[in-house]
C-alpha cells in the first residue's frame, strides 16, 4: 500500500474523529428539542448577545462611562440620535452627567451580570454542599440544615439580601468602595438563594443513596466525600442546571432592585438597576430615555433567561418527552 494512500486514510480517520463529541451533541435528544424551538433559539441568541456586549463593552463603547476624565457636562441630557436634538456618537442619548446612555448599558450589563454569575455560582456552591451533606447522611444534620432551611424560606429573597447587605454596610461604613460593594451584593444574593439548591439536591440524594453502586462503592471503602461528589452529584446535574438557570434571572433581578433602592452599586460603577434608579429623576422632566433604555435592556435579558430555563426544565423532564 502507498504512503498517499495510508497518509488519506489517517487523515480521514482524523477528520471522523474529531468530532465525535460534536455528532453526539447534534444526535441529543435536548440539541433536538431546542431545534424544535424556535422561541429558545431567540432567547438563546438573545442571551448570548448581551453576555458578548457585556464582555466587549470597552471595545464597542464610545466612552467608559466609569472614567469621569471622559465625562463633559455640556454633554449631559442630550435626546437620541434620531430625534431633532440628537448629536452624533451618543446613539441613545446621554444621562445629567454627560454619560453615552449606551456605553452605560454596556457596562451596567457587565456589572449585572457579572454580579448574578457569581451570586448563582456562590449559591449553588452552599446549597449542593448542604443538600449533599443533609441526603447522604440524614438524621440529626438533615434535620438541622433542612430547618435552617426552612426558616430562610419563610422571609422573601430581596428582604434576606436587604439584611445582609445593611449589616455590612453597618460594619464597614463608608470603607465599602465599588468593588467591595460588589462582593457584598455576591455574597448577598449568594445567601439569598441556596434553599432551592439543598432541597432539590437533597432530594436526588435520597433516592440515589440506596442504589446499588453508591453501596459498591461504600463497600470498597471510599470515603463518604469522594462518594458524593464523584458519584451521586453527577446523577443530580439536570435539576440543578434548571435552578441555576431561572436563579440566574432571579440574582439579576435582585441586584437590579437592590441598586433601584440604593442599596446596591453605586452610581460611580452603575448596574442596570443603577441606571433605572438615576433615569427615574428624569421621567417626568422629559428626557425619558435615561430610564427607558437600560429598563428595556434588564426586560429583555431577563425574559430571554427565563425562556432558556423554562425550555430547560421541561426539556430535562423525562416525563414531557
Amino acid at each position: 500500500m502507498s504512503d498517499a494512500v495510508v497518509s488519506h486514510k489517517v487523515e480521514g480517520r482524523g477528520a471522523h474523529a474529531a468530532p465525535g463529541w460534536f455528532k453526539r451533541t447534534l444526535d441529543s435528544d435536548l440539541f433536538y428539542s431546542f431545534r424544535r424551538s424556535k422561541i429558545t433559539m431567540v432567547a438563546a441568541a438573545v442571551t448570548l448577545l448581551f453576555f458578548l456586549l457585556a464582555i466587549f463593552a470597552s471595545v464597542l463603547s464610545v466612552q467608559n462611562p466609569f472614567d469621569p476624565a471622559q465625562l463633559q457636562l455640556m454633554n449631559s441630557r442630550i435626546s437620541p440620535l434620531w430625534t431633532a436634538d440628537g448629536q452624533s456618537p451618543f446613539l441613545l442619548g446621554t444621562d445629567e452627567q454627560g454619560r453615552d446612555v449606551l456605553s452605560a448599558i454596556l457596562y451596567g450589563l457587565r456589572i449585572s451580570l457579572l454580579v448574578g454569575v457569581l451570586g448563582v455560582v456562590l449559591s449553588g456552591a452552599i446549597g449542593i454542599l448542604l443538600g449533599l451533606t443533609a441526603g447522604y447522611f440524614g438524621g440529626a444534620v438533615d434535620g438541622l440544615i433542612m430547618r435552617i432551611a426552612d426558616v430562610q424560606l419563610s422571609f422573601p429573597a430581596i428582604l434576606i439580601a436587604l439584611l445582609i447587605n445593611g449589616i455590612a454596610k453597618s460594619v464597614f461604613g463608608n470603607k465599602l468602595d465599588e468593588m467591595s460593594m460588589l462582593a457584598v451584593l455576591v455574597f448577598a444574593i449568594g445567601l439569598s438563594f441556596w434553599v432551592q439548591y439543598a432541597r432539590t439536591v437533597r432530594g436526588s440524594v435520597l433516592v440515589e443513596k440506596n442504589k446499588d453502586y453508591v453501596a459498591a462503592a461504600q463497600l470498597i471503602g471510599l470515603p463518604a466525600p469522594v462518594i458524593m461528589l464523584r458519584h451521586v452529584l453527577p446523577n443530580t446535574t439536570g435539576p440543578i442546571l434548571v435552578i441555576a438557570t431561572i436563579n440566574l434571572a432571579l440574582a439579576i433581578i435582585t441586584e437590579a432592585t437592590l441598586s433601584f433602592l440604593g442599596s446596591g452599586m453605586p452610581e460611580t460603577m452603575p448596574s442596570l438597576g443603577t441606571l433605572i434608579r438615576i433615569g427615574n429623576g428624569y421621567l417626568f422632566a422629559g428626557e425619558w430615555w435615561i430610564v427607558a433604555f437600560p429598563g428595556i435592556a434588564l426586560a429583555a435579558l431577563i425574559l430571554s433567561i427565563n425562556l432558556l430555563g423554562d425550555w430547560l426544565r421541561d426539556a430535562l423532564n423525562p416525563k414531557l418527552r
